[in-house]
């Protein structure tokens, strides 16, 4: 087996840093949120680099309230990892941290499911840092530099902990450009014969391709959203749009549909989906299209076609605050279309992964599209992220998914 943990050593030596913040930034200090922004810090004795260790004490006594690391290239100056008292940063804490995150996981593991986010950012306390598992094979994408002094005896803790055999690292775009020894889909641990690793989600078979796939190489979740589309698609004809991989079309062939329909505007991506469904047995017919979501949906309602199941799933909509207004556009649009396509009795599925539109917000344009329809239809569940993404702050929750019953 190959080990070539070493080229993650990082010889600079890690300053200390004290920092003062405004009331602003210590309310949200003290209220447990993980970002410091560069326009809430007042005083910091001395100039740092990223990666070093920021203390930062509250103005009315010293007292320290909590610690976390410098990026000089994000305007999240400082991104915590302890809130509270003083806390020593070493090897023992982060494994401690990774320890506690794995314990959250561990219920989803006594499935037949062997892939599974680890580490989830912010909301685990390594913000900027994601740590996915597809069997055997463990992917650590990195946001950003403030890990690079920490990276071996975190990735050392991981490996321990998920037992994996292999280690992909992944780099945002902006890491990308500034790394200099560190590659983006580079293996430092372990070998890997294929770059598509097929792994088990809740008995279905999939695969992703963790050195060129989108983020880690799948989107793990939506994983309960996936199986229960699966539940009630028996028998049925299914439409899964922005169908990516195909995670609903998979589970819903898997689950003996009567015909599933992927579209996607990615034929690379559709040629996946249907690789995926071929891993498993199943009876139905499944078909795809390639094209744009909203203008082939728009087709197959004027070809008079409806689906007894309808799944929408689209990419985030909102990447910046000035989006917001066209996102519910969109969100309400495809709530229209997904009506009309929906048949009688038939279940509309409809997502949304954009932070900045809110659950209720999302949810209120989905009642009143569905209300001005004139359809009858009943709210039979509304979901959030599966138990690896667990919620540690407000911005933390992205992910949202209503299921409607129409008529």
């Amino acid at each position: 087996m190959k080990d070539t943990l070493n080229i993650l050593d990082y010889n600079r030596p890690i300053s200390r840093l004290a920092i003062k913040l405004n009331s602003n930034g210590e309310r949200s200090v003290l209220q447990g949120h993980p970002w410091v922004f560069e326009n809430s810090i007042i005083k910091q004795n001395k100039e740092g680099q990223t990666g070093d260790i920021c203390i930062i004490f509250r103005k009315r006594d010293d007292s320290v309230i909590g610690i976390g690391l410098l990026d000089n290239s994000s305007p999240i100056r400082v991104k915590m990892l302890h809130h509270g008292g003083s806390q020593k940063i070493d090897d023992v804490f982060f494994n401690k941290a990774i320890q506690r995150a794995f314990k959250k996981r561990e219920s989803l593991l006594k499935t037949n499911t062997n892939s599974y986010r680890l580490l989830f950012g912010e909301n685990d306390g390594f913000p900027g840092l994601i740590a996915d598992v597809y069997a055997s094979v463990l992917v650590v994408k990195l946001y950003s530099a403030i890990w690079f002094p920490y990276l071996r005896s975190i990735i050392q803790s991981l490996i321990d902990i998920s037992k994996a055999e292999t280690v992909v690292l992944r780099l945002s775009r902006s890491l990308q450009q500034s790394a200099s020894i560190l590659k983006d889909g580079q293996v430092i641990y372990g070998e890997l014969e294929n770059e598509v690793v097929r792994f088990v989600e809740h008995g279905v078979h999939f695969s992703a391709n963790v050195i060129k796939g989108h983020k880690t190489g799948y989107f793990l979740d939506h994983r309960h959203n996936r199986k229960r589309v699966g539940e009630l698609s028996k028998g049925k004809t299914v439409l899964d749009v922005f169908s990516y991989a195909g995670g609903f079309s998979v589970h819903a062939l898997a689950n003996q549909a009567k015909e599933v329909t992927s579209l996607d505007i990615s034929k690379q991506a559709l040629d996946i989906a249907v690789e995926n469904g071929k891993l498993n047995d199943f009876s139905g017919k499944h078909t795809t299209i390639t094209g744009d979501a909203f203008e082939e949906m728009e087709k197959l309602i004027q070809a008079k076609k409806t689906f007894d199941v309808v799944v929408i799933d689209p990419p985030s909509f909102a990447k910046q605050q000035s989006e917001i207004p066209l996102a519910k556009k969109k969100y309400a649009q495809l709530a229209r279309l997904g009506e009309k396509l929906t048949t009688r009795k038939g279940l509309l599925v409809l997502a949304s992964c954009s932070s900045r539109v809110l659950a209720d917000s999302f949810f209120d344009i989905n009642q009143q599209v569905l209300k001005a329809s004139k359809r009858p239809f009943k709210v039979v569940l509304k979901t959030q992220h599966d138990t690896d993404h667990p919620i540690g702050f407000p911005e933390g929750a992205y992910l949202k998914c209503g299921y409607y019953r129409l008529d």
